[in-house]
């Protein structure tokens, strides 16, 4: 029975797996995925991340998601190898690109690759009806739709059918859903693709749906938007604005190791 040594991780409610240098040849890292990430019969987690080394950055990240499928980038998995590392600056390979890292204690923020295909106010149909969605790409594809009452949302049900919708095909989409506050907040409930749930918090869709705000709304206090999660942690999301043009994406918020263990195979 083979062993694999693991951290357990917490980034604002978003959960994971951190392990490193499993070769591919050893092991099938998304059926790995699948049973390690099962919150009855493995560790549970949103996601399995795999340190590797690198040619292009200090470390390499991949990201597994809890059905197995492999995630090109997950904004708070960055920060938690961010603050693994053990370093205030390092830099992460990930398939979206080079994450950058900044690391002030259990405060972690990252600078997200820059955004892409900004499309507002998408009109798909959903039961008959229509509605109208907003997308960008934040290192992973992500719909926006902004409602007045968030808490009676039915994340799971509308989220399946708006991330399996042909419109989003072959791939699908996360999908946000977003209640503005005031000029400086938003409130954010994410149903996440790979996981095939809402989870308690989603970095890149944070970032995605501060953005939107920012361009809808014409929301941005001193070029930072706060968002509040699910799970009742905040996160800041900085950026520059040119017109729809978006640069400097960061994404900051608490980071923490919650145990270490061994996974036996």
């Amino acid at each position: 029975m083979d062993k694999i040594n693991f951290t357990k991780m917490v980034a604002s409610g978003n959960d994971f797996v951190v392990t490193e240098s499993l070769p591919a040849n050893t092991y099938n890292l998304s059926n790995l995925a699948k049973k390690i990430c099962d919150r009855k019969f493995g560790v549970g987690a949103d996601g399995l991340l795999v340190l590797e080394p690198s040619e292009k950055a200090d470390i390499r990240m991949r990201i597994f998601n809890a059905d197995g499928s492999e995630a090109q980038m997950c904004g708070n998995g960055a920060r938690c190898i961010a603050l693994y590392a053990g370093k205030k600056r390092i830099k992460i390979e990930t398939k979206a690109g080079i994450i950058e890292s900044l690391i002030n204690k259990y405060n972690v923020k990252i600078k997200l690759t820059k955004p892409k295909n900004l499309k507002l106010n998408t009109p798909i149909t959903i039961d008959g009806k229509i509605s109208y969605v907003n997308f960008i790409n934040t290192g992973v594809p992500h719909a926006v739709i902004f409602v007045r009452n968030l808490d009676k949302v039915d994340v799971f049900k509308y989220g399946r059918k708006i991330r399996h919708h042909k419109k989003f095909s072959p791939y699908g989409t996360n999908v946000d859903f977003v209640r503005v506050l005031d000029k400086t907040s938003i409130k954010l409930r994410t149903y996440e693709r790979g996981v095939e749930d809402e989870t308690l918090a989603c970095g890149t869709g944070a970032a995605a749906s501060a953005i939107i705000a920012g361009c809808k709304f014409n929301l941005l206090d001193h070029n930072m938007l706060k968002v509040f999660t699910k799970g009742g942690e905040l996160l800041r999301v900085y950026f520059d604005r040119t017109n729809n043009i978006f640069k400097n994406v960061w994404l900051e918020g608490k980071v923490h190791i919650a145990y270490k263990g061994v996974y036996y195979v």
